[in-house]
């Protein structure tokens, strides 16, 4: 089969979402900043973290792998930099372990923010013991190719779940699950989560004062 010209489906410049803005995120849960922006962006909840300590925030570099090669997330891994967290469709092929030790300990060296990929890793000890967060649909020990011929696309918008995710959007992951926001909305956004964030504290404060739900938010 004749080789696939990578360079021709992978594009090198892209806006990332404001450092500032990130730094941040960092400090909010998932949950809010899907609430704070209009319930957008959760990601498919069947992509967990593959420790439970395990939290994401950075920049999403998007890869849309052809299913059962992992090649594209080497270029990807080559490409991403420091901070970037890679976003992975895997073209709804799940089951196999497209990530590992080898692969982590790579990201790590470059300084990635994470994985998050609609597919299943493998090595989750390894996993956990190096401390790169991944989240995933799962694990499996069935291994992947690499196809040259085989096209994908590194940070071409790709669609996980009901969520189209671009090149350069903020992306958020914990325990609660993994929620994508759009480049363009992402400072709005978090800084209406921080505000929601305070107002829930308030509202914690008044209920250990006695006050109950019903009264706070005029349920009947």
């Amino acid at each position: 089969m004749k080789e696939h010209d990578s360079a021709t489906t992978v594009r090198t410049a892209i806006e990332r979402v404001e450092a500032s803005v990130v730094e941040t995120a960092r400090t909010l849960p998932a949950a809010t900043l899907h609430e704070a922006g209009g319930k957008v962006g959760a990601l498919p909840p069947a992509i967990r973290p593959v420790a439970p300590g395990f939290r994401i925030c950075g920049a999403a570099i998007t890869v849309h792998s052809p299913g059962g090669d992992n090649l594209w997330l080497h270029r990807a891994l080559v490409l991403a930099q420091p901070g970037d967290v890679l976003v992975v469709y895997t073209s709804g092929i799940y089951e196999h372990g497209y990530w590992g030790e080898v692969m982590t300990t790579a990201a790590k060296v470059r300084g990635l923010a994470g994985l998050v990929i609609d597919a299943a890793v493998r090595d989750a000890d390894l996993l956990e013991q190096i401390g790169f967060p991944v989240f995933s649909r799962g694990l499996s020990i069935r291994g992947t190719g690499k196809d040259y011929g085989a096209i994908g696309w590194i940070n071409e918008p790709v669609l996980i779940g009901n969520v189209t995710v671009n090149a350069g959007d903020l992306i958020v992951g914990d325990r609660d699950g993994v929620v994508a926001i759009p480049r363009a909305r992402a400072a709005d956004v978090v800084e209406m989560a921080a505000k929601r964030e305070a107002d829930e504290a308030t509202i914690c404060k008044r209920i250990e004062s006695g006050e109950t739900t019903m009264q706070i938010y005029n349920f009947h």
